[in-house]
């Protein structure tokens, strides 16, 4: 079992080796072309969260961009649960990517059976930060200058890094991205959710938006406590006039916008549904992880 970082170990088509020796072709598409899907799953006290949910949409993802599906359910579990199984953390993120694989001639046209490059690590993962729960985040709004298949979960995020890097030179630790109509459509790395005279609003699934698996959970628990929620297109009017903003994903759970564009949202305090909604989420981690230790 690894002691730091630096000894991490890593999965590498079909090799569980040192993160430092890991090594692709600098022919491989996803080098070359961004050619390639990934996946972020949260692990909670060594138990993979949402398995089945995450794993779909990485098929999702594969079929879509016609990219072989190189494992089996119960492979892509085993090579995942070994992975945690090497590290020290109880709680962490899993990070699997697969790529369409190795050309040797560079060409926008794929090469008829290419052997997808599967590649996958994991690091701890943090509690949000208390003065996060306490305080909220700063967000500015800024155009959306992504492609049109956003519900594909692609390594192309270039134009992701392009709009976090201008929401931090606005001093923002965020942005919330709208089309050229008006329509809010997500965060950089994270899906959108306004709380309007008490009911919680987040946009429908669409190519415009990810599937968010934090954002479905979301919905549930809302579901099961009987918290008002519709998913209907936000637009931009009614985004600065929401009572709350939060920004859902995998790594970060849900987080309470406290101030969009320089301006306070509600009291510039996280609200009182986002606090239930965070005591609720907690709740479901817990009952998660006792399903499972019960089940073994």
């Amino acid at each position: 079992m690894t002691n730091s970082v630096s000894q991490q170990i890593v999965y590498l088509n079909g090799s569980f080796l040192p993160m430092a020796e890991s090594q692709i072709s600098t022919q491989d598409r996803g080098f070359l072309f961004g050619d390639g899907v990934y996946e972020v799953i949260p692990v909670y006290q060594r138990n993979i969260f949402r398995f089945e949910e995450h794993l779909q949409r990485l098929k999702n993802s594969l079929q879509a961009t016609s990219i072989v599906n190189p494992f089996s359910d119960d492979e892509w579990l085993e090579i995942l649960e070994n992975l945690v199984a090497k590290h020290p953390w109880n709680d962490q993120y899993l990070y699997l990517q697969v790529t369409r694989g190795v050309q040797m001639q560079r060409d926008h046209l794929p090469a008829d059976c290419l052997t997808p490059t599967v590649y996958a690590y994991t690091n701890p993962l943090k509690p949000v930060a208390q003065n996060i729960i306490e305080n909220g985040i700063k967000v500015v709004t800024l155009e959306d200058i992504r492609w049109l298949r956003c519900d594909i979960k692609a390594i192309t995020l270039l134009p992701n890094v392009m709009m976090k890097l201008a929401a931090k030179a606005q001093g923002a630790d965020d942005a919330i991205l709208v089309s050229r109509e008006g329509v809010v459509s997500e965060g950089t790395a994270s899906n959108t959710f306004i709380v309007k005279d008490g009911t919680l609003i987040t946009p429908p699934n669409s190519h415009s938006i990810l599937p968010g698996i934090t954002r479905m959970v979301i919905e549930s628990i809302a579901e099961q406590q009987n918290m008002p929620i519709v998913e209907k297109q936000i637009s931009l009017e009614e985004l600065n006039s929401a009572d709350e903003i939060w920004l859902s994903s995998s790594t970060k759970e849900a987080l309470p916008v406290t101030q969009l564009d320089g301006k306070m949202v509600g009291d510039g305090k996280p609200g009182k549904v986002w606090l239930q909604m965070h005591k609720f989420f907690q709740e479901h981690k817990q009952q998660f992880i006792q399903q499972l230790n019960d089940a073994n």
